[in-house]
């Protein structure tokens, strides 16, 4: 990894930015060894990283780079125009197939992921899934470079990343939608909506905490507070005998379909 290039492409957008300063942070590579293109060939927010090389020519950051990561959204895959057949190419588009990128670019070295902008802070999980032609050693970076932006796991399939696009997206969808129906309903008892955003703001962080230090898993941390039978208890029980779970698993079911067309 000591002498590796890495160049991002589509590194001035939000999620491209993020990846960059999470690689930056754990200075798994020192700014000199790192490339990034972007339209405008500017790259604002880092510049005290004054060994950055920023160019808007791709095929530049391409012939000086042994590693490319894409970062640019799924539709502009066709613009960026380079030939990346000698290159481990990390993608982080949604729903573009490792089969589309080789098609796209000759590149076999392939290694698929998702993350989100939440790297930026060491936050993000980003689960990846490797070509048949990726080494070991190309493992090994992309491991080590996704655990700079948070955690990773190494999964096995395509399909399987399709359904952590859907769930753990750039965006935190479905846990907003769950908060705002929260915050909504201290509202409905006449809770002032900025005290009710508050309270609900600092819940989901300080639970998100909880579970992310525990090693208990999510439904042992609900059966806990069930077997407690306390007030949680109460509405939990409500909960577990409606159409909740099923509804939800709905809406996944349609981001894991779009994600599979959207690429």
């Amino acid at each position: 990894m000591t002498d590796l290039k890495l160049g991002l492409i589509g590194g001035a957008g939000m999620l491209g930015t993020a990846l960059l300063r999470a690689i930056l942070t754990s200075r798994i590579l020192p700014d000199h060894q790192i490339w990034v293109s972007s339209r405008s060939g500017q790259l604002q927010g880092f510049e005290a990283q004054t060994g950055l090389t920023v160019t808007a020519d791709n095929a530049e950051l391409v012939a000086a780079c042994d590693v490319v990561l894409l970062c640019v959204p799924p539709a502009a895959l066709a613009d960026i125009k380079v030939a990346l057949a000698d290159k481990l190419v990390i993608s982080v588009m949604a729903g573009v197939t490792v089969a589309r990128i080789t098609q796209t670019t000759g590149a076999e070295h392939i290694i698929r992921a998702m993350s989100s902008p939440a790297a930026a802070d060491a936050r993000a999980y980003s689960p990846w899934v490797a070509a048949d032609a990726v080494t070991a050693a190309d493992r090994d970076f992309a491991q080590a470079l996704f655990e700079a932006c948070g955690k990773a796991d190494e999964i096995t399939s395509e399909a399987q990343l399709d359904v952590f696009t859907a769930m753990t997206g750039p965006v935190p969808g479905f846990v907003a939608f769950f908060a705002e129906t929260m915050a909504q309903y201290a509202q409905s008892q006449g809770i002032a909506p900025e005290i009710a955003d508050r309270a609900v703001r600092q819940l989901f962080l300080g639970a998100g905490q909880a579970m992310a230090q525990s090693d208990a898993r999510p439904a042992e941390h609900v059966q806990g507070m069930i077997d407690y039978a306390g007030t949680t208890a109460a509405g939990l029980e409500v909960l577990r005998a409606s159409e909740f779970g099923r509804v939800l698993a709905q809406g996944l079911d349609a981001s894991v379909a779009r994600c599979r067309t959207i690429g």
